[in-house]
């Protein structure tokens, strides 16, 4: 995961801003629904449309339940509704209905979720110096690791599975795989699939 290092207002024992870290953040590390949706039909079991199709069902009737006072488990994770009170009271007898607001929804990571991330976090954690991909561009051997990877795993690459994996934009990554394709000794075969291109090892 690659991260940043940013200043915080507390200062440290040596005087300087003590530092905190986050993830890369961007705008090029957010997914939509529509991007999983695809994600999940391409890679996995799934038919196109049907991620965002079981997401709207499972929100619209798990809320009901979480709404009820119910826990609502589900192998990503456990959905349980947070209370709190309006005003500060010590007698128990004082409270009444209108006393009690929602204070949120918590969400507890499931045994199921925390096996993929880890999983997925098996390379550790990659410091980068400034919110740019020119950064993780230049970083070459990065890149090429990032592309072994991915072949390794699944005897191919696309264009949307390395801009993920390398967290680049789309143009970057399908410049990235062509370029790989030319010269007299290339590292990759570009072949047309369907609506897609695939990317596998001369």
């Amino acid at each position: 995961m690659p991260f940043v290092v940013l200043p915080s207002p507390m200062k440290g024992k040596d005087g300087r801003n003590m530092v905190y870290v986050k993830p890369q953040g961007g705008s090029n590390m957010k997914m939509s629904i529509d991007q999983m949706d695809t994600i999940c039909a391409k890679y996995g079991s799934t038919r196109p449309g049907e991620l965002r199709l079981v997401m709207g069902e499972f929100i619209h009737w798990a809320s009901e339940w979480v709404a009820k006072g119910y826990r609502v488990d589900t192998p990503i994770g456990s959905f349980a509704p947070k209370l709190k009170l309006k005003r500060a009271i010590t007698n128990p007898d004082e409270v009444t209905d209108n006393d009690v607001e929602l204070d949120g929804i918590d969400f507890n990571p499931g045994k199921r979720w925390d096996e993929e991330f880890k999983y997925w976090m098996r390379d550790g954690f990659r410091k980068v110096e400034r919110f740019s991909s020119t950064e993780v561009l230049d970083d070459k051997e990065n890149l090429e690791h990032v592309l072994h990877e991915l072949l390794k795993k699944h005897g191919y690459v696309t264009v949307e599975m390395f801009r993920i994996r390398a967290f680049i934009t789309t143009y970057s990554a399908r410049k990235l795989l062509n370029d790989w394709t030319e010269g007299p000794h290339p590292k990759l075969l570009k072949t047309r699939q369907g609506q897609t291109f695939i990317y596998t090892e001369t």
